[in-house]
């Protein structure tokens, strides 16, 4: 029997990981669960699946919850999500959105919980320390990503061959085939309107972007030590293939399955064991499919070069774009800013940002304090 922590247990994936465990009472037990605003449906999830602890943003639902169930460790603040890594559990999901997910994580490692990683800005904005330190410590991060979870699955195929390619595969977004200058007049509910995925607003507004693309090639460049030259992005509006890996010998791996997040999720619990999550099987083999792949077209969606050109440059940059990405995204979503925006605003902080080096989390974290000041600087907020 697994024990799982869940950080951000009411968001998608969190939701999806609870479905998975649902279906596997055998195999895995909830041993904590997190989440910052929706209390009720955590108190659901408290009463199905009996954590040991919780942690909650704000003080009052904390009382309010130790009240209600007797026993229950109940944590609270920035303060309480480092602190509830440290209960007894055998795997830590983290699926918080943003730069917040980092300091669990490194919290985490440092206790020796293994990582089930579904929290890309870890790795984007800390990647040469966090996995570093998971290898000083001997703790084991399994991507959840359905991108990222591919390629570490094509990879169990390897034989010791080296890798000559990652192919990362894109959707491409709702807005694949339009022109700059329709990407003008986007609205916040198209861009919200992903044709494949259902994600938080954060990721889905970084996919209509592709930002979260380049994000995953950096993500992918520390997850799997492959320098980011070798590593391509190919559009692929089906959804079916998640990734691929070119070996050596020019052999090509591809991991392919309907778009269900449950799939990488139960790969990653269960791991090295495959796990039965009741999803639908991949049936169209029969009926001629036809299966779409095309080059990102860089010339209208900036942002991917921008994520490029920050881990070429390496240091901070990737941190501080990171930063500057989120808090665009955040204004985005209030209305404040235009979808373009997004990019062309951070294309010119980006020119501007002499990257140094960190040695620690917290100047990280004033790195991503910088990015966000600079971005409401430009913006006049």
């Amino acid at each position: 029997m697994k024990k799982i922590l869940i950080l951000g247990s009411t968001g998608s994936i969190g939701t999806q990981a609870l479905d998975v465990i649902r279906s596997n009472p055998d195999k895995f037990q909830v041993a904590g669960l997190t989440c910052r605003s929706r209390i009720r449906e955590l108190r659901e999830q408290i009463r199905e699946f009996s954590p040991q602890a919780v942690a909650v943003e704000r003080e009052e639902d904390a009382m309010a919850l130790e009240k209600e169930f007797s026993g229950l460790q109940v944590y609270c603040g920035s303060r309480g999500l480092r602190d509830i890594t440290h209960v007894d559990c055998d795997m830590i999901i983290n699926s918080l959105m943003g730069i917040s997910g980092m300091v669990p994580t490194y919290e985490a490692i440092s206790q020796g919980r293994d990582i089930a990683l579904a929290n890309k800005e870890t790795l984007v904005a800390g990647g040469e320390i966090i996995t570093s330190f998971a290898a000083e410590k001997g703790v084991s991060i399994i991507p959840v990503d359905s991108e990222h979870s591919a390629i570490f699955q094509c990879l169990q195929s390897r034989g010791g061959s080296g890798v000559k390619r990652i192919l990362l595969t894109a959707s491409g977004g709702p807005f694949r085939k339009c022109s700059r200058e329709e990407l003008e007049q986007v609205t916040l509910e198209q861009a919200l309107n992903h044709p494949k995925w259902s994600m938080g607003n954060k990721i889905t507004i970084d996919s209509a972007t592709m930002m979260n693309k380049g994000l995953e090639v950096i993500e992918a460049r520390w997850l799997f030590d492959v320098d980011p030259e070798r590593i391509e992005i190919h559009v692929h509006p089906e959804s079916i293939v998640h990734s691929m890996v070119e070996f050596e010998d020019t052999s090509v791996i591809a991991q392919m399955g309907l778009p269900d997040m449950r799939l990488p999720i139960s790969y990653a619990l269960g791991y090295p064991k495959r796990v039965d999550f009741g999803g639908d099987s991949l049936d169209f083999f029969t009926e001629a499919p036809v299966l779409h792949f095309e080059k990102p077209r860089r010339d209208v969606f900036k942002c991917i070069d921008i994520a490029y050109s920050s881990i070429k440059e390496g240091g901070t940059a990737p941190c501080y774009m990171n930063g500057a990405n989120e808090e665009l995204v955040h204004h985005f979503l209030k209305g404040r800013i235009g979808f373009l925006d997004i990019q062309n605003t951070l294309e010119t902080l980006m020119d501007r940002y002499q990257a140094g080096r960190a040695s620690s989390v917290e100047e990280l974290l004033d790195v991503d304090g910088r990015a966000r000041r600079d971005v409401r600087e430009a913006l006049g907020l």
